[in-house]
C-alpha cells in the first residue's frame, strides 16, 4: 500500500510539473530573445500632429515686449470663490488643429501643421518669424497638451494613458496600465489605430521577439490597445454554471487518474 501510494505521489507530481512548464510557456515575455546580442527594432517613430491634437506654442525672446503678441494669454474664469483655469496646462490656452491640419497663429495667421513633429513645428514657426522681421531672436516651444493612448481589455488598471513624450513603446503603455492579468492572453494583444477615415489593426505577441519589430511597438496618440481573455477568463461569463462546470471537470480527473492508476500499479 505505501509503495503504491507513493508512485502516486510521483505521478501526481509529474502531472504537475508539465502543467508548470505549459503554463510558463504561456505568460513569459519575449521568450525567444537571445542574450547578449543585438536585436532588432523596429524604427522609432516621433509622434505627428494630427487633426484635433491640443498644441501648446510659447514664444519668448530677449525682449519679452517683443514676443508677447504671438503667445495666447493664460486664462482663469472665476467660478464664485474659486478660480478655475480654462486650461490643463496651468491656465495656457491651446491651438487646436482643424479638421484641414491647420492652426490660426497670431499675426502669422493659417498654419498648416498636420503630420509635422514637434521640432518640425517648432522649425517653421521660428523660420516664419525671423523671415518676417517680427522677431530676431525667437525661442518657440510646442508641447501636446492632450495625447493619450487607451488600454482596455485584460490589464490590472484599464483606461487612458497620457503620452508625456515625443514616443511611447507598446510595453510602456502596458506597464503604466498595470501589466496584463493572469488572464490576459500574451499572444492576443490587438492594436487598433487610426489612418484618416480608415482603422488598422495589428494582432502582437508578447511572448516573441518579432514583437520588436511590429509596426505597432510604438503607438501613436489616440491608438487602442486591447488585451483578448484567454480560456479561463473567457469561460467565466456564465459563473453559476462554470463552477458546477469546473468542479465537475476536476472530479472527473481525479476519478481518471485513480483508475488510470490502479491499471498500472496494482
Amino acid at each position: 500500500m505505501i509503495l503504491f501510494m507513493r508512485k502516486l505521489y510521483l505521478l501526481f507530481a509529474a502531472l504537475l510539473s508539465l502543467s508548470a512548464c505549459n503554463t510558463s510557456k504561456k505568460i513569459l515575455y519575449v521568450q525567444n530573445m537571445p542574450f547578449d546580442s543585438l536585436v532588432a527594432v523596429e524604427r522609432a517613430a516621433e509622434i505627428k500632429i494630427q487633426p484635433q491634437d491640443q498644441l501648446s506654442i510659447v514664444v519668448t525672446s530677449r525682449d519679452p515686449e517683443l514676443s508677447l503678441p504671438f503667445n495666447l494669454p493664460r486664462a482663469n474664469v472665476q467660478l464664485g470663490s474659486a478660480s478655475v483655469s480654462s486650461a490643463s496646462n496651468n491656465g495656457i490656452l491651446g491651438y487646436t488643429v482643424d479638421a484641414s491640419g491647420n492652426i490660426d497663429f497670431p499675426i502669422l495667421g493659417e498654419l498648416h501643421v498636420e503630420g509635422l513633429t514637434r521640432k518640425e513645428l517648432s522649425v517653421l514657426v521660428k523660420e516664419r518669424l525671423v523671415s518676417s522681421g517680427l522677431l530676431k531672436d525667437p525661442v518657440v516651444t510646442v508641447e501636446f497638451m492632450n495625447l493619450y493612448i487607451s488600454v482596455l481589455g485584460e490589464v490590472a488598471n484599464p483606461g487612458r494613458v497620457t503620452i508625456q513624450k515625443d514616443r511611447i513603446t507598446l510595453l510602456e503603455a502596458l506597464s503604466q496600465a498595470g501589466d496584463l492579468t493572469i488572464y490576459g492572453k500574451r499572444d492576443g494583444v490587438i492594436v487598433i489605430r487610426e489612418d484618416g477615415d480608415d482603422r488598422i489593426s495589428y494582432k502582437v505577441d508578447l511572448r516573441d521577439v518579432s514583437l520588436f519589430t511590429s509596426p505597432a511597438y510604438y503607438l501613436q496618440q489616440n491608438d487602442v490597445v486591447y488585451v483578448e481573455p484567454n480560456a479561463v477568463r473567457a469561460g467565466q461569463s456564465t459563473i453559476n454554471e462554470n463552477n458546477m462546470k469546473s468542479v465537475s471537470m476536476w472530479i472527473s480527473i481525479a476519478s481518471f487518474l485513480m483508475t488510470l492508476a490502479v491499471l498500472i500499479f496494482k
